[in-house]
């Protein structure tokens, strides 16, 4: 108890002393933090002043500065002479601290003003993000639908090293028309991604997310979509498209298509039927035993590969199982880039079975069907929410015929898995929905990264 209280007394003094710091020193002594790269070139700056003086004057036979010492003596000589030295030197001295400090925060304010013109963060502040954040583990997250533009969100916070390899199997909504009339791939996963990486994600996310209302054609399509999809015809296919959008909305990462094949879904369902095209699938309301897609191998994206490859950390989900998180999966190029990386891999469990797709599933038979899509073992850890959702959420979600998803620890471990159990969830308790909570979400799956990788 004695150890709390000294505790919690250390840290209202630290609160205190800060309160009591003036915020421009705060502020000053963040340029004295390492890592910003500012100190070093400012110092060979003044280094370079002066080595150009030094070659002027062997240049000139050091003309100039024998008079300039001259001159230089007899001025101090008059000023000592006038003002006592114990006087002159120190009020010289102040004066020119004073010249070099107002020097110093008029060219970063005029620098500020142009870089930030918002004026709602200091310069210094930003420098000091944008090097942590650069500093941050290579993630590379796959899936699609609302989980992974959750996930992102949180995870922009930590790194900017992020790579979103998105599925381009929807045909349905907005998406699924453009596809139909067009012949474009899919955008709206793609469009989340994009929207939830961007620095000014609320807005934005407005604009992506914006549905047309009334006009001929444009009811029901998002500004989003429309966007990505003029983009395409503009610059020639969708992975250009995505990297022009991603400059213009100054993304943290990138987002990546798992291929530009014109992927389709197919499901056997136990009764024997089978169902083609993602939307289709879960409106069948059947046992899914097979998933597949035409064509059979598509080919994956190279820079997807690449950034497997490079990658520190591997994430799959969350997600819809079989019509966001498998799709990307049967690339085959892509489930053999995961095998064959030796970083930490883990899997996001969903929170809640979805009807159509996950009914009555547990947690080892969402891995077991990720398991028969591959011959490779994909990830060794999976991520299980810790806590059921409050008693009117359940009531709620069981009128849609949705339930928890059971984590059966044993059958986990049986397959060679491990758990981590945590609470990642976001329950909204007027409306009775469960999401993932990405903040919470992303602190605990950097977190096990950290002791994972001993920082």
């Amino acid at each position: 108890m004695s150890i709390g209280l000294l505790r919690q007394a250390l840290q209202a003094l630290k609160q205190e002393s800060r309160s009591r710091t003036p915020t421009w020193v705060n502020q000053g002594f963040k340029w004295l933090a390492p890592g910003l790269f500012v100190k070093r070139w400012l110092l060979i700056s003044a280094a370079g002043v002066l080595l150009a003086a030094l070659g002027l004057a062997i240049w000139s036979n050091l003309t100039p500065i024998y008079y300039l010492s001259q001159l230089l003596s007899d001025l101090l000589r008059s000023i000592t002479q006038l003002i006592p030295s114990y006087i002159s030197g120190p009020l010289v001295l102040l004066l020119g601290i004073l010249f070099v400090f107002l020097g110093q925060t008029r060219s970063l304010g005029a620098i500020t003003d142009v870089l930030m013109p918002e004026g709602n963060e200091e310069l210094v502040d930003r420098l000091l993000t944008h090097r942590r954040l650069h500093r941050g583990p290579k993630i590379v997250v796959l899936g699609g639908g609302t989980g992974l533009s959750t996930l992102l969100r949180g995870l922009k916070r930590y790194s900017a090293n992020i790579t979103a390899i998105v599925t381009v199997a929807d045909d349905g909504g907005s998406s699924g028309r453009l596809r139909r009339e067009i012949g474009v791939l899919p955008p709206g996963d793609i469009r989340n991604c994009l929207a939830a990486l961007a620095d000014e994600e609320k807005l934005l996310t407005e604009l992506f997310q914006y549905r047309f209302q009334a006009g001929d054609g444009l009811t029901g399509h998002s500004f989003g979509n429309l966007f990505l999809t003029v983009m395409s015809e503009i610059t020639g296919d969708l992975e250009q498209a995505i990297a022009a959008s991603s400059k213009v909305l100054a993304i943290r990462g990138q987002v990546l298509p798992a291929t530009l094949s014109d992927m389709r879904l197919w499901a056997d369902l136990a009764d024997g039927r089978r169902i083609e095209g993602e939307s289709s699938i879960t409106e069948a309301q059947g046992k899914i035993v097979r998933l597949g897609c035409t064509p059979a191998n598509p080919i994956a994206l190279p820079r997807a590969l690449d950034a497997i490859a490079e990658a520190d950390y591997i994430i799959i989900g969350p997600g819809s199982l079989y019509t966001s998180v498998i799709p990307n999966l049967l690339v085959p190029d892509i489930a053999k880039a995961i095998a064959r990386s030796k970083v930490p891999r883990l899997y996001i469990c969903n929170i809640m079975t979805q009807p159509g797709e996950t009914d009555g599933y547990t947690v080892s038979d969402h891995i077991r069907s990720i398991d028969a899509v591959s011959p490779y073992k994909l990830f060794d850890v999976v991520l299980v929410q810790k806590d059921s959702p409050s008693p009117p959420s359940l009531i709620h979600y069981a009128q849609e015929k949705s339930h928890p998803v059971y984590f059966d620890r044993e059958a986990v471990s049986q397959l060679g898995r491990r758990a981590v159990v945590a609470n990642v969830m976001d329950e909204d308790k007027q409306l009775h929905l469960v999401r993932h909570d990405s903040d919470r979400l992303a602190r605990i799956l950097l977190r096990w990264y950290s002791r994972i990788q001993g920082v």
